[in-house]
């Protein structure tokens, strides 16, 4: 088996998203077989997944491919190394979110992207809610953040939103250096 075999089946069916977006199409349920659909549930994906950053690259001009790409095989390795394959049977709903306004220790946004994040990782957004929204991106800029390195050190915090505050801090702390 070509071990980027799953890259490049993504890609082709991210590429379909972006120009059935572009044609004005926003019916979900008509973007992709049920052949794509199970090849996405094979890597951690629900097809919101791709259509939302398909939008938001025909929108906004990003996230980029190369961005999604990485955002993507972080939630994959994720799905298969911690999850062993298995989907997560719970969905987080939008309240469940802590506020935009909400902070840790002075840095605002951090508690709501990191339980995105986490949410991310395990499969249970819902189909309102985005990783790697406007207001994701805006944070991870403003702190000199990818998103798919954001998500990373969630995963390595275990849980622990000290640890994903002090990565923020040291990537910072290069920033400005």
């Amino acid at each position: 088996m070509d071990i980027n075999a799953w890259t490049q089946n993504l890609r082709l069916i991210y590429d379909k998203a972006v120009k059935s977006y572009q044609d004005g199409n926003r019916d979900l349920a008509s973007y992709f077989s049920d052949a794509e659909k199970l090849f996405l549930a094979t890597i951690g994906l629900k097809p919101i997944n791709v259509y939302d950053y398909a939008e938001d690259f025909v929108k906004y001009g990003e996230p980029d491919w190369d961005t999604f790409l990485l955002i993507v095989a972080a939630r994959r390795d994720y799905f298969l190394y911690e999850q062993k394959g298995m989907p997560s049977s719970g969905e987080i709903d939008e309240s469940e979110l802590p506020p935009k306004t909400a902070d840790l220790e002075g840095v605002t946004w951090l508690p709501r992207i990191t339980r995105k994040a986490k949410c991310f990782l395990h499969g249970d957004l819902c189909h309102d809610i985005m990783y790697g929204c406007s207001g994701d991106r805006r944070f991870l800029s403003e702190h000199g953040l990818h998103p798919a390195d954001f998500l990373r050190a969630v995963w390595a915090s275990h849980g622990d939103d000290h640890k994903v505050l002090a990565f923020v801090r040291k990537v910072e702390g290069r920033q400005s250096a």
